[in-house]
């Protein structure tokens, strides 16, 4: 599946002849790109995000990431970073790594980053695995904008209507929902038909596989 047009491959590389490499490279493959020269300038970036209030990605991405640069933040401090915050699906780590760090680099796939390509590392092959972190990102936030709306729905039912979908959910029948709630079979109708409608679902069944949505 090709990436959505306006995805991100994020590159942080301290020598700036990789960073034109992989930009160039990218471009051909018609992807977009932003370079850092530093772990402490993208780790910036994200904080000037949250900072704003918004979300950390709004379109899928992912970061290409040197193993190590020295004189700063290193590459694994940073995925370290990522990964307490919870963002190495919403933003996978491939990182770029020397031989001498091949085993540092199988660690931190361990630990849940993406990949790791080898210097020098095939065009074909790094492409291909962004184009994979891309779409892994791209379904990440799709899951998460559909938990949002979810939360949202869920937000506009009233109390008693709240009440009526835990038992619809729960597979009661209306008339032990009535019982329950001490209210007319009538009345749980009259929920019921209002909570499929805010939830936007047509049956028991579609309201309960959306409620483990969440």
């Amino acid at each position: 599946m090709q990436p959505a047009a306006n995805a991100t491959v994020f590159i942080v590389d301290d020598d700036a002849s990789v960073r034109d490499a992989l930009a160039w490279l990218l471009r051909t493959r018609r992807l977009n790109s932003e370079t850092f020269d530093s772990a402490e300038a993208f780790a910036a970036m994200l904080a000037q995000r949250v900072a704003r209030g918004g979300p950390v990605l709004r379109e899928a991405g992912c970061l290409l990431l040197d193993v190590r640069m020295p004189g700063g933040m290193s590459g694994l401090a940073l995925f370290d970073q990522l990964s307490g915050q919870g963002l190495l699906n919403t933003l996978p780590v491939i990182f770029l790594t020397g031989h001498a760090d091949v085993a540092t680099a199988v660690d931190a796939v361990k630990r849940g980053a993406f990949d790791f390509c080898e210097k020098p590392f095939s065009d074909n092959a790094l492409v291909d695995r962004v184009e994979q972190a891309l779409n892994l990102s791209s379904a990440t936030l799709a899951r998460h904008a559909e938990r949002d709306r979810l939360r949202a729905r869920m937000a506009d039912l009233t109390e008693r209507e709240r009440d009526v979908m835990q038992r619809v959910a729960q597979g009661l029948p209306n008339k032990l929902i009535a019982d329950a709630l001490d209210i007319s079979v009538r009345t749980v109708e009259v929920h019921r038909a209002r909570v499929f409608d805010k939830m936007g679902v047509k049956s028991a069944v579609d309201l309960v596989y959306l409620l483990q949505e969440q």
